[in-house]
């Protein structure tokens, strides 16, 4: 039984040059090659709910009128 070399093809092995590493295109990229726009399609929703903007501006309105009526006692 002959041992067979595990990479025949000579050209494709990689082969440093001079100190600077494995030449550019021997080996694969960094990051993968698939994109963002992979998987199912699913349109943008509208920002938010109406429900939490008005709860939100609710609260934003009580906590200035708190502090309105406690400046005008702290005047008296």
């Amino acid at each position: 039984m002959s041992a067979q070399d595990p990479e025949p093809n000579v050209r494709r092995t990689p082969s440093p040059g001079a100190g600077t590493g494995v030449p550019p295109g021997e080996t694969p990229p960094g990051e993968s090659s698939t994109g963002t726009g992979t998987g199912p399609y699913r349109p943008l929703t509208r920002g938010w709910g109406k429900g939490p903007l008005v709860l939100i501006c609710l609260l934003a309105f009580v906590t200035a009128l708190f502090f309105l009526a406690y400046a005008i006692t702290l005047d008296l």
